[in-house]
This record gives structure tokens, C-alpha cells and sequence, in this order.
């Protein structure tokens, strides 16, 4: 339809996108609208190709928002000499910050404590050749060493009976739902047709080929048959189940278990994030906003892949390693969320299960059965490079040459025109009586699309009005989640749209009916609905929050 906006995401979008997907054979589907899949997406249709995105629940619902939230090349891997990973990851973090999606992505400062003298050199030697691996220039400062007095002046809480001295390097902080979320609007804005709420029930076959797949819509029930001369499994933790349901199973993956917690502002007195070694790995504690975020664990997981929740003991492991660094102890007062995600690690049968912390990060792209690619492992940070390397695969597929990835020149949207946006903060501030501190969370949230997101707010003044019982976030907001970010539920808007779920006491149980009252109409739910909505969200922020 002409002056359709076709990065919008939204139930009318949804409906023409599924039409259309279920008409004619696309060069490519896409199964999982992770950060991996809805990266395949946006460079596939950024080659020329016809593109389907498929995702079963929520744009990133798994894995991809519930990350550490850093883009990282990956200290600990230097020292497991895979110097080809952190370098790759460097480069992608810095294209991120610079390039692709730079409003999202903010320089964070993390300090290394040292315990014993012998550690500088060993230490500071790592950090030395991790800032080597990434070119001069690229807005994340190099690393600097400090005495005892001064890496305690950078950190006050650290405890300076066990500290000797520190090490200060940067990583790069990202809002991973959001940047998941616009990947998918981008690839739709260029002509990818994203539909969200379908499970794929079964693989199509042409002889021995794979020739599409046959999706069940969770909204109605009705089932649809998408055709495709190639399919990209991009699921993560489903992916050996998918390539099973084609008929095929090469591999296996295993999960591996991350927990991170919220913790409010005033629990740590320090002007950086802090990574220490922990019993088995490293612990890191980093700004979030408002907040400090800590993790992660690292256990092998073997439980609903589709809800993966924390348990008191790996809250308790957190707590025991950071608190060996500091002065004054973080407990479980001071938290006010916490998520779990499955990082999907790729491993031979022959591997041990119980070793996830030893499994490969790096990534694997698998071909099999015909006309089936599978992308799997690596991690957050080199989403780009991992979606780049299955479209390259697909030409073998297509038996066709097609053009090489352009994704390294194609920012998310919300980029062109941000850095303007974000010096009109205070006008913006001013026209609709806000905070500047509170324009300035809008811009590092929607980049240039911040106008858009504020411009009903004109009509409707209520809708510049910070939400009951979440005062971080908008009624604007939550309007633009389901209006344009594809978001069709409460849980959408509070968990991955925006973060209320775990920036709030109480895991945005008062904001619900607020927030539901507010979407109601652009989802076409009754009073009925509405208070289902409600109650379906509180029993799933119970069951998260169960072991706080």
C-alpha cells in the first residue's frame, strides 16, 4: 500500500506481512528474530533477496534479551588464546558504537581489582593486547593503571583490605531487546515481511530438499504454509530441534545457563562497572541506567527451554563472589530484579555436559538437510558477522550468485539524524514539559524516531505523563511499543520494550493496569481482555521473581 511506513510493526502490519509471506517462494525464511535472525534478515534483504522473518513468540523473547547487555570482545577468551574471536568481537563492537546503532550504544568503564602485585603485569599485559586488537580512534578509551588510592577513588566500595591496585579498560554498554527489536525494523523497512507469533509445526519438503516451512499463527490458530528456496535456522537453543524436524540432526547444542540481578544504585559506590574473577569464571557488576546489573553464572541447563528462571542458589552465588571485593555488602535487599537467559553453546556429543564455561563461543554455520542453513553459537556481540556468514551460505542453496554483505553500511533505524536529536534535548524538553535528564533516556532510546514517539503526546497530554508505578518510562511509550515496535502483550511492553519488569520492586505489577489501559485499544482488547492481560502478567513476574 502506498505511504505505508513498512518498518512499523504492529497487528495491521503483521496481517499484510503474513499475507503476503504466505503467497509466491522467497529466497529466504528466517526462523528466530533473535539478534542472529533478525541480523539475517536485515542482510539478506539488504542484498536484494525476498525475505521472511518468523518468530515464534516476541521479537528477541529468548535469548537476545537476556544478555549481560555488553558488547565485548571478551577478556577471559585471551586467555584461552582465541585471539581470532576477541579480535572479530572488537571489531563488531566498535562498528556498533560508531556505525550501526551508536544511540543505543554507550563507552562503559570497567575496573579490574587487583588482589596481589603479581597480577598487574599478567593482568595488565591482556588488557594491553585487547585494546591493540581494536583500531585507534573508535570512542572507547584505552586502558589506564591505578594505585591502590586511586583505583579506590574510581571505586569506593571496593574493599581496600583485599585491593592493591586496579586496572580500568571500557566495553561498550546496549539496550539488547531494543537493538534486536530495531535489527527486525530496519530489514522490514528494506521489505522483509516480520511476523511474529508463529511457531513453526513442520518443515516442508520438495523430494529431499527442504522447501519452506508450515507456521502455526499463536494469535488464531490457523496454520499457513511460507515457501522458500532456502530456510535459515536462526533459534538458538531449538536449533538441533529444527534441524531434527527437517530431518536431519548433525549436532547438538548445549545450553548453558546465565543469571543476572538487578540491583539498585545506592547498593555500590563506584563511578565504574567491576570484573573480578569468581569461583569458576569472572563476575561483572555494570551500570544500568539508574541501576547496577550483575552476573553471570554459567551452568549447564536442562530444563523448558522456552522459561528458564532463576533459582536462590545462583542468586547466592553472585551475591558470595562480588561481596568478596567489597566493603559494603550487596544483599538481596538490594535487588529489584533478575532474568536468566540460555546462551546456546554448540558441542559434540562426545563433549562434557557438565563444562559449559569450556565450550566454544564462536559460532558455526551448518548446511544440511538441502536447502536447510543453520546458524548457531557465538555470542551477542558478533551478531552481524554470524547472520553475514549463513546469508554467504545461502548462495550454494540459491545456486546463484548474490551480492556481498552490505550489512556493515546499514545503521538500524533511529540512527540517521540522532546526534541532531539529541541537541534539541532541551527544546524537546520544553515543548512538552519534561526533564532534560528524562529527553536524553528518550534519545538513547529511540535515536531520531524520539519526535515520533512524543508526537501524539500533542493531542494527548497524558501521554508525556510518566507511567503509574513506573516512573522511568512514558505513556508514550507503551503507545509506541504496540503501535510501531510489534509489541503484543504486557509482557512485551514491560519486559522487552522497556525494562520495567526488573527495574521495579515489584516487577511492574502496579504499572500493569495502567500500561494495559493504555494499549487496549491499539490491540483491539475489551475490558475482559484487559484484565486477563493484567493477571496473566502478574503470574508471570511472580514466577520470575520467585527466587528473589
Amino acid at each position: 500500500m502506498p505511504g505505508l511506513d513498512e518498518s512499523v510493526l504492529n497487528l495491521e502490519q503483521r496481517t499484510r506481512s503474513l499475507a503476503a509471506a504466505s503467497a509466491g517462494t522467497h529466497d529466504v525464511v528466517v526462523i528466530g528474530a533473535g539478534a542472529t535472525g533478525a541480523g539475517a534478515a536485515l542482510d539478506a534483504v539488504g542484498r536484494g533477496l525476498s525475505v521472511v522473518l518468523i518468530e515464534a513468540g516476541d521479537l528477541a523473547a529468548g535469548t537476545s534479551s537476556r544478555s549481560g547487555k555488553v558488547l565485548h570482545g571478551g577478556l577471559r577468551y585471551l586467555e584461552q588464546l582465541n585471539f581470532s574471536l576477541v579480535n572479530a568481537a572488537l571489531h563488531e563492537r566498535n562498528l556498533t558504537l560508531t556505525k550501526l546503532a551508536p544511540f543505543l550504544a554507550t563507552p562503559e568503564p570497567f575496573t579490574y581489582p587487583l588482589t596481589h602485585h603479581w597480577e598487574r603485569p599478567y593482568i595488565g599485559a591482556g588488557v594491553a593486547l585487547y585494546d591493540a586488537m581494536t583500531l585507534i580512534g573508535k570512542g572507547v578509551p584505552h586502558h589506564r593503571h591505578f594505585t591502590k588510592k586511586g583505583v579506590l577513588a574510581q571505586a569506593p566500595a571496593l574493599d581496600p583490605d583485599k585491593i592493591v591496585g586496579g586496572i580500568r579498560y571500557y566495553d561498550v554498554r546496549i539496550d539488547d531487546a531494543r537493538h534486536s527489536m530495531m535489527l527486525a525494523r530496519t530489514a522490514a523497512g528494506l521489505g522483509a515481511r516480520v511476523i511474529t507469533r508463529a511457531r513453526v509445526v513442520a518443515v516442508l519438503k520438495d523430494g529431499d530438499r527442504v522447501s519452506g516451512v508450515t507456521i502455526e499463527d499463536t494469535l488464531t490458530g490457523a496454520r499457513h504454509d511460507i515457501s522458500a528456496r532456502v530456510v535459515v535456522n536462526a533459534t538458538g537453543v531449538w536449533a538441533a530441534e529444527l534441524q531434527k524436524m527437517a530431518g536431519r540432526q548433525t549436532f547438538r547444542v548445549q545450553p548453558a545457563k546465565g543469571v543476572h540481578v538487578v540491583v539498585r544504585k545506592s547498593a555500590l559506590d563506584s563511578r565504574t562497572g567491576i570484573l573480578a574473577r569468581a569461583e569458576d569464571s569472572v563476575i561483572i557488576i555494570r551500570k544500568w541506567g539508574d541501576y547496577w546489573l550483575l552476573g553471570t553464572t554459567d551452568t549447564p541447563y536442562n530444563g523448558d527451554l522456552a522459561a528458564p528462571r532463576t533459582e536462590p542458589a545462583e542468586i547466592d552465588y553472585l551475591l558470595r563472589n562480588i561481596n568478596k571485593y567489597l566493603r559494603m555488602k550487596i544483599t538481596r535487599d538490594d535487588i529489584l530484579g533478575t532474568f536468566a537467559g540460555l546462551r546456546p553453546l554448540l558441542a559434540p556429543v562426545a563433549d562434557d555436559p557438565h563444562a559449559t564455561s569450556a565450550l566454544s563461543r564462536d559460532h558455526s554455520v551448518l548446511p544440511g538437510p538441502g536447502g536447510l542453513i543453520t546458524i548457531v553459537g557465538g555470542k551477542y556481540t558478533t551478531y552481524r558477522a554470524m547472520a553475514a556468514d549463513a546469508i554467504d551460505a545461502t548462495a550454494a542453496v540459491l545456486r546463484r550468485p548474490i551480492p556481498p554483505s552490505a550489512s556493515e553500511e546499514l545503521p538500524v533505524i533511529g540512527t540517521d539524524g540522532w546526534v541532531a536529536t539529541r541537541n534539541r534535548e532541551a527544546r524537546i524538553a520544553a515543548e512538552f514539559g519534561l526533564e532534560t535528564a528524562a529527553v536524553d533516556r528518550l534519545v538513547h532510546r529511540y535515536g531520531a524516531l524520539t519526535d515520533e514517539v512524543l508526537s501524539p503526546a500533542r493531542e494527548d497530554r497524558r501521554l508525556a505523563e510518566p507511567v503509574a508505578g513506573a516512573p522511568s518510562y512514558l505513556a508514550a511509550e507503551c503507545r509506541y511499543a504496540v503501535t510501531h515496535e510489534g509489541a503484543l502483550s504486557l509482557q512485551d511492553v514491560l519486559a522487552r520494550r522497556t525494562h520495567v519488569s526488573v527495574e521495579t520492586p515489584d516487577g511492574g505489577a502496579e504499572a500493569a493496569p495502567a500500561v494495559a489501559e493504555i494499549i487496549a485499544s491499539h490491540l483491539g482488547w475489551d475490558a475482559e481482555e484487559r484484565s486477563a492481560a493484567v493477571k496473566d502478567y502478574r503470574e508471570w513476574i511472580r514466577a520470575e521473581r520467585a527466587a528473589i
